[in-house]
């Protein structure tokens, strides 16, 4: 991982009554079951999301946690008051042309609520959608900036990118003055982790640089070299695909991982071994791993699961919000959306809120480290950055 735009790259209520004030305090949406709407019919939520495809292993977490997330937030009856939450699944294999048609179909069947995106390019195909049929829209994974202020419709349940380039920044302190050097693949993925980071760590003083290879090189001395001559006080990797491995191996061999800080995005469990005997060496910016919080749904969650990994909290997250939009709202979507806005919850990560102005969701980040080799790595947080530390600027909502 890094940061991400689709596969991997890239970032208040009225106080009239006191009871208002609690329906938007931090706390869990299973305390009021209340529900609304007609109580004979199901709470139709469609979930639309990569079963196949180059993402299926993140769409897998999310629907996990998801359905473990739906059980903590309806104490296990899967109902909100007296109404049945009826989950469709639809696979969209990571293509926003599938996605569309998916959500077509589901709207046109009565569904007013729909969840998934694992892709950022299915996101932003299908916030549109929402708005045009003001339905409720909750994106997963999908880290790229651009779903934050989409429409009034268009909520979020993960983080996004911007959120993960912040949590890099936090490695160095106070970026006046740093030099900062990132470590990429030309190409459209390595230009969002640039331009991500030139904006997020080259605005607050820091002087941003890059090396970049070609998606084909096999061989890295080259560019280790480069980055060893350029001296700098944090090096950023951006990196995916099968050279990983021998990328992370010529960094080591050439000195670069005990030069300066190195900082990279920690991926599924899966992906841990690729990092070899660099793994330990390595600071890693951190949307979740198992063992970054100790919550009640953190908790909840790894009774369900066993291992949590990177995206169950997200799914986990978008359950205890159409919880909450269902309670609510009723059959109302747009008092689903006011439900959800300025709304603070605590999630798998600790406390959330979701902000009023564009639909940002400020959570808790985490820089962590990676002990032991090969397939045992075991992942230890190092410091946790609070939902205020991490929050993205706010952006105007554009439908």
């Amino acid at each position: 991982m890094t940061v991400r735009h689709t596969r991997r790259a890239f970032l208040s209520a009225a106080t009239m009554m006191a009871a208002a004030l609690a329906a938007t305090a931090c706390g869990s949406p299973q305390d009021t079951a209340t529900g609304g709407g007609d109580s004979a019919a199901p709470v139709k939520v469609g979930l639309v999301y990569s079963q196949s495809g180059a993402l299926a292993s993140y769409g897998k977490q999310y629907i996990e946690g998801f359905k473990a997330g739906l059980d903590f937030a309806t104490k296990g009856t899967g109902k909100v008051g007296d109404r049945k939450i009826e989950l469709t699944e639809v696979d969209d294999a990571g293509d926003p042309a599938k996605a569309v048609s998916a959500a077509k179909d589901l709207i046109g069947k009565g569904t007013k609520i729909i969840a998934g995106s694992t892709a950022s390019g299915v996101a932003l195909q299908v916030a549109p959608i929402a708005a045009q049929n003001k339905v409720l829209f909750i994106s997963g994974p999908a880290a790229t900036d651009a779903v934050t202020g989409a429409n009034k419709y268009t909520f979020r349940s993960g983080r996004q990118s911007y959120q993960d380039v912040v949590t890099a920044k936090s490695f160095i302190g106070d970026p006046t003055g740093k030099k900062v050097v990132v470590f990429a693949q030309d190409g459209a993925f390595g230009d969002a982790n640039e331009g991500a980071v030139k904006a997020v760590i080259g605005s607050a003083g820091a002087t941003v640089s890059s090396v970049r290879a070609p998606a084909s090189a096999t061989e890295f001395t080259p560019f280790a070299s480069q980055i060893k001559a350029a001296k700098p006080d944090l090096l950023f990797v951006a990196w995916a695909g099968t050279t990983a491995p021998a990328m992370w191996q010529t960094l080591d061999q050439q000195g670069v991982l005990s030069s300066t800080t190195v900082v990279t995005g920690l991926d599924i469990r899966a992906s841990w071994p690729t990092f070899g005997a660099a793994g330990a060496k390595i600071s890693f910016l951190s949307h979740y791993f198992d063992g970054a919080s100790d919550t009640e749904a953190s908790k909840a969650l790894k009774a369900k699961v066993n291992t949590i990994d990177l995206f169950h909290p997200d799914g986990f997250a978008a359950a205890q919000m159409v919880v909450r939009a269902a309670q609510e709202g009723g059959d109302d979507v747009d008092k689903m959306v006011t439900a959800l806005e300025d709304w603070s919850f605590d999630g798998v990560k600790g406390k959330m809120t979701i902000r009023a102005a564009d639909h940002a969701l400020l959570q808790p980040m985490f820089q962590a480290k990676l002990t032991g080799s090969g397939t045992a790595f075991t992942a230890t947080a190092q410091k946790s950055l609070t939902g205020d530390e991490t929050a993205p600027p706010a952006v105007a909502m554009k439908g």
